[in-house]
């Protein structure tokens, strides 16, 4: 129970009328109670809860100089509305780069600079991207642990899958594919760098361990992705005027025939997962355990909104998901330009770093807590779900709207990819951690990202400018990640 200047707050939860309820007791002895029914919907267990969710769910905040105003309110109804807003707006600890969502949408429809345009969309999509885990995350509590966990699972990278149609809408098809092969490498090598290397950094002379069974899956479904990706681009080089009995000459229909078992094997993957061996990724570290770390928005296990509440704030969020991500994709050469950089590199580099940053974050947290298994089902769920979920989706999306998006990602991207699987195979083969691990992913993403910015760069000169700006950009988001960990009151 809250008070607040003779004021008492008191929310509980009717699981029989599935209704939220806050009493409220004020000092001449009345007592008022609102609710907020949510018809034949309640809440059920947690179970099914994935790491990506778990991320998204450690950015809460909980804010008493809100509630405290929001106690005075008289009107029921009226506090209940406001009270509703202020958990999605205000309770998150990311909640100041929603004013970049509106700068976006004047310099857009003002037609100001397009670079700048995409810079405060990328920025607006941080704030969004984590509201849409958070919000999947309430809907999922709702659920049996089957559903929750297949919302969890297939809703975890929305914002990318999001990003990706609109680029296919446009035929922007090397954007989609940079976009995406970007992400699985900012979640092995930076998130998982970053996070290793900070959770060693700061438990220094401490054993971080971590279960391996889970991670040997994510591993081998990832080996399954590489592998698609390989077999496109060395049939291109091999066999792709060569007529066969067994497989057509059209590299096209091989990639569809491939991104559809790689859906199948992925499918298999969550059934593995939630129903027939989900001991196997049941968090043997306690996550209750952090609440008496501070984290009491991890620990929580009633939801915080309605059912149809969480349901109506999901569908507005991507809605604006899908709106910044037009700004993206139409602004997206011009910004590069406008800043010298190819497209390849922004779209491989500076899309996954700005768009997920709330997520690695909590990604970053939970190893400096020497929760590991956590940060690796962020790292590996996150790649394994874009690599065997969102990609080949992709191209079958592309393949029904008549475009020919196919699995090469061409040489140089498929070397890089095959690499960073097997870099992170090898650190992650013994169960144990440390920061030196960490800084071998961390090198790994600055020479790939190195690689990648001097494509098509015209000149030294320019060459050198870039190098710079790559530099300064890695350190700014190492910032906001020394920010982040600030705000959960930890010392890197």
């Amino acid at each position: 129970m809250a008070s607040y200047e003779g004021i008492s707050e008191e929310p509980h939860r009717s699981l029989e009328a599935g209704t939220l309820h806050r009493k409220f007791s004020y000092p001449n002895g009345r007592i008022e109670t609102t609710s907020t029914d949510s018809g034949p919907h309640k809440p059920l267990s947690r179970r099914g809860r994935t790491a990506l969710s778990l991320s998204a769910t450690s950015l809460r905040k909980k804010s008493d100089v809100a509630d405290t105003v929001l106690a005075k309110i008289p009107c029921g109804g009226l506090r209940g509305v406001l009270m509703n807003l202020q958990e999605i707006f205000l309770n998150t600890k990311v909640s100041f780069l929603f004013v970049f969502v509106i700068v976006a949408f004047v310099l857009y429809f003002l037609n100001l600079n397009q670079g700048w345009v995409f810079a405060a969309s990328l920025l607006g999509l941080v704030p969004l991207a984590e509201r849409l885990s958070f919000l999947t995350e309430q809907l999922a509590l709702y659920t049996g642990p089957t559903i929750g966990g297949l919302l969890n699972a297939t809703c975890g990278n929305a914002t990318e899958l999001i990003i990706s149609l609109f680029a296919l809408h446009k035929g922007e098809i090397e954007v989609v594919k940079w976009s995406l092969l970007g992400s699985i490498l900012s979640n092995l090598l930076l998130v998982l760098g970053s996070s290793l290397f900070a959770g060693g950094i700061k438990n220094l002379g401490k054993a971080q361990n971590y279960d391996k069974k889970e991670s040997d899956v994510g591993i081998g479904l990832l080996f399954v992705g590489g592998l698609c990706h390989l077999l496109a681009v060395v049939y291109t080089y091999a066999y792709a005027t060569v007529e066969t009995d067994f497989f057509p000459s059209n590299r096209l229909e091989m990639s569809r025939v491939c991104c559809i078992f790689m859906l199948i094997a992925y499918g298999m993957h969550l059934f593995f997962q939630l129903k027939t061996h989900s001991q196997l990724f049941d968090d043997p570290q306690d996550v209750n355990a952090l609440v008496d770390d501070g984290d009491d928005a991890v620990g929580e296990e009633e939801p915080v909104l309605t059912w149809w509440s969480a349901f109506a704030w999901l569908v507005f969020m991507t809605v604006l998901v899908a709106v910044l991500s037009e700004f993206i994709v139409n602004t997206i050469q011009e910004a590069s330009q406008y800043w010298g950089l190819s497209i390849s590199f922004t779209s491989i580099i500076l899309l996954p770093i700005v768009g997920n940053a709330a997520e690695h974050a909590g990604a970053v947290m939970f190893a400096v807590k020497s929760k590991l298994d956590i940060t690796l089902g962020v790292a590996l769920g996150s790649a394994t779900q874009i690599s065997m979920f969102v990609i080949p989706v992709s191209v079958i999306v592309a393949w029904i709207m008549g475009v020919d998006m196919d699995l090469d990602f061409k040489m140089l991207e498929t070397g890089s990819l095959l690499m960073t699987i097997l870099v992170t195979a090898l650190v992650l083969q013994d169960g144990t951690s440390n920061y030196m691990k960490g800084a071998i992913l961390l090198f790994c993403y600055v020479i790939i990202a190195v690689c990648f910015l001097a494509v098509k760069i015209p000149t030294s000169k320019s060459s050198l400018l870039c190098i710079f700006i790559f530099l300064a950009i890695l350190l700014s988001y190492h910032y906001w990640v020394y920010c982040m960990l600030k705000l959960f009151s930890l010392k890197p």
